[in-house]
């Protein structure tokens, strides 16, 4: 049932009223059209691991209200690709979901409300694992710890992560289980890292402010990689010293800026590549270099393949 909330003029929908239907390995639950474009398509990976794909573009503001109990505890695992969404608990709780960050957390229930705004695109991309799942790789002594904390971490997604979340969302054959389980694999031990890691070995902490930070650094890297500004250039522009900035990148990231870059130019000049076939001397220009040689050394060194071969695939 759609009703709507007058003092707050936000239209609200039970997530048992929208329109769901099976499809071979996964479950499609999608918006009335009445509300706008907006659907999330469920994946069950293995017994102990689920992905879930949302796009929500409302015509209105929209809180989505869900009840799920989950029989054991589960870590939560959400990226924001585009946009941003919030979470309002029934207990209080409050989470944000934003575009750039991962959002990582321990929960026994979800119930409450998921809210978006009218005519915002919101594309995320969210994990969900139960305790059995996260001791086969982390062990018994750690997973304890994170559900006894009952804690939530955010943090900017790496540039791995990225890119093996663009491999999940542009691939064409959801039906290839195996292919989809390895790229969620791989995206989860970047993200996780972070969390799981003994803290007693950093010596250093990073506040708010310098994920804030290294956050711009990246969105620059990723907006203007073909023309990209020097390291001094890129610490001047984020306010911070290149030492420090270096150290961001290393902590948040476990890359150096110019490593990111080369990850960045590479999976565009992959992505370019595999969608139009383009002749490689077109990529290597669009991802910033000069000579298409260099270009394909580079590219071959990186994914050990040939530019001319991803062109081929097509």
């Amino acid at each position: 049932m759609i009703t709507q909330q007058t003092t707050a003029k936000r239209w609200s929908i039970s997530s048992d009223d929208l329109h769901s239907y099976q499809q071979q390995n996964c479950l499609h639950q999608s918006l009335p059209k009445e509300l706008g474009m907006g659907h999330s398509t469920l994946f069950q990976l293995d017994q102990d691991l689920s992905y879930i794909e949302t796009r929500y573009s409302p015509s209105r503001d929209l809180a989505v209200l869900s009840k799920i109990e989950y029989q054991e505890p589960r870590l939560i695992v959400t990226l924001g690709i585009q946009g941003q969404s919030r979470f309002t608990g029934n207990n209080g709780t409050e989470l944000c979901f934003n575009e750039g960050y991962t959002t990582i957390t321990a929960v026994h229930s979800s119930i409450g409300e998921r809210k978006y705004e009218a005519h915002k695109p919101t594309l995320q991309l969210r994990f969900a694992m139960s305790k059995n799942w996260l001791n086969n790789y982390f062990g018994d002594i750690k997973t304890a710890q994170l559900f006894n904390k009952n804690h939530t971490q955010l943090h900017p997604t790496s540039s791995q992560a990225i890119c093996a979340a663009y491999k999940l969302l542009n691939c064409k054959q959801k039906t290839n289980k195996l292919f989809m389980h390895g790229q969620a694999m791989s995206l989860l031990a970047f993200e996780l890292s972070l969390f799981f890691e003994d803290t007693r070995q950093n010596t250093e902490e990073f506040n708010q402010k310098d994920a804030a930070s290294v956050k711009s650094a990246q969105d620059i890297l990723f907006n203007e990689f073909k023309n990209p500004p020097s390291v001094a250039e890129l610490s001047k522009r984020v306010g911070i010293n290149q030492c420090k900035l270096k150290k961001l990148f290393h902590h948040f990231f476990e890359n150096t800026p110019y490593g990111l870059l080369h990850e960045i130019r590479m999976n565009n000049a992959y992505q370019l590549l595999e969608a139009t076939s383009c002749q490689v001397s077109v990529a290597a220009n669009q991802v910033g270099y000069s000579h298409a040689s260099n270009f394909s050394t580079a590219f071959i060194k990186h994914f050990g393949i040939s530019p001319k071969e991803v062109a081929k695939k097509r």
